[in-house]
């Protein structure tokens, strides 16, 4: 089963604290109980063996403070008890500055709820023991003095509000580090989110490309299935025409429509890899061929949507070739198109014109209508007319307009590229 990152992160972080304050704690509750030991055996005269132990034994369990807090300070409140209790060293007071060191631990490693009960109920043993003892009150040699039950309150007091601030700290500074944490695996989901909506991206540009190629493919097979169309029957017509000509030529004319019959064939069954969708049948197999002579059409139908419509158009449109009038029908459907989806009814100005060897074609709208919402656009349409216009050889500019509005202009040439 995988484990998140943040999860992983925070287990390799736990053992590594683990490890090391072991050490630490090992030094401290060692280190604290040899200088005790060798403090209290500095003393003259030399305390005897059970004082050694009992005032040894009150830092021993400093060992396992982290481990086990609670236990700690309870074993370190019963040695302090012995101690007390027992007297084997004269004049020799524990005092709480000892077991602080518990307090602070159980303050610092364990909920307020856990952990200060038992820091009571040890304050409340310690005061009553030295109470009972007689051990409180004037100053007695080789103490820190005055040892009081207000001295107890006071230590106990001071190392529980450091622990218990320290575990504050730390349990901040651990949400913050896992927030981290967290931010980042975010963050690289974001990245991931971000390449996935490029690379669509990308598949979709190339599929919008490769409909539009094929959409331009269906439309110069309207421009040349008709032409070869009139080839093959003009060919048979002449074959008719010419029932005394020599056998040679009456075959080749014949040949002339067969080979025209062919083309038709095969262009047909290109398209047919090409088309992205099935063609549209008006008896003769062939979808209707638009041109610049159908363009009112597409004038009425934005008109129809709520747009005000002018148009600027050249007289000669319908002598260019059906090839570029094909275009050029097809970049204005498109630019109407939208001007309707990003503007809704606004105003619209067309204009086709010849500009020396080269067709122009500008698309104009006004500001977008109040309340319009217009959709989330895919960019297909745009590519589209790319598409087309490189097919000529031509350019394409789009940008704002300088009133408002967007504006689209394409030059066809009239000559193919060479």
């Amino acid at each position: 089963m995988n484990t998140h990152p943040t999860a992983a992160l925070r287990g390799a972080r736990r053992r590594l604290v683990t490890r090391r304050p072991w050490l630490t704690d090992l030094a401290l509750g060692g280190g604290l109980t040899a200088f005790d030991v060798l403090t209290l055996l500095s003393r003259e005269p030399a305390p005897g063996p059970v004082g050694v132990l009992l005032w040894g034994l009150q830092t021993v369990p400093l060992v396992w403070r982290r481990r086990r807090p609670r236990a700690v300070l309870c074993a370190m409140t019963a040695a302090f008890v012995a101690f007390e209790v027992v007297d084997p060293v004269p004049g020799k007071i524990p005092g709480p500055y000892l077991l602080v060191f518990a307090v602070y631990a159980v303050a610092r490693h364990t909920p307020v709820r856990a952990g200060l009960p038992w820091t009571v109920l040890s304050l409340l043993t310690a005061v009553t023991t030295d109470l009972l003892t007689g051990r409180t009150g004037p100053p007695q040699a080789g103490s820190v003095e005055p040892v009081t039950a207000t001295t107890f309150v006071v230590f106990y007091g001071a190392a529980w509000l450091v622990g218990y601030g320290r575990r504050r700290i730390v349990r901040q500074a651990d949400r913050l580090r896992d927030l981290n944490l967290r931010l980042g695996d975010a963050n690289a989901r974001l990245r991931d989110a971000n390449e996935r909506l490029r690379a669509e991206r990308e598949i979709n540009a190339r599929q919008a490309v490769v409909a539009e190629r094929a959409r331009i493919a269906r439309d110069l097979h309207d421009v040349v299935a008709h032409h070869v169309s009139a080839i093959a029957v003009q060919a048979r017509a002449t074959e008719e025409v010419l029932p005394d000509a020599p056998p040679d030529g009456r075959r080749g004319v014949a040949r002339i429509a067969e080979t025209a019959d062919t083309a038709l064939v095969e262009m047909r069954r290109i398209l047919g890899l090409l088309a992205a969708g099935p063609e549209r049948d008006d008896g003769s197999g062939l979808p209707p061929e638009p041109s610049l002579r159908h363009l009112d059409r597409l004038f009425a139908g934005a008109g129809a949507a709520g747009c005000r419509v002018t148009t600027a158009l050249d007289e000669t449109l319908g002598e260019l070739p059906p090839a570029l009038q094909v275009s050029a029908y097809r970049i204005v459907q498109e630019a109407l198109t939208n001007v309707l989806k990003h503007a809704g009814p606004t105003d619209v100005r067309v204009a086709l014109r010849l500009d020396g060897p080269a067709l122009t074609v500008a698309v104009e709208n006004g500001p977008p209508t109040a309340g319009h919402r217009p959709p989330p656009g895919s960019g297909r349409g745009l590519l589209g007319i790319r598409e087309r216009v490189a097919a000529f050889g031509g350019a394409v500019r789009t940008g704002p307009h300088p009133h408002g509005g967007w504006r689209l202009s394409a030059t066809l040439p009239l000559e193919a590229p060479v």
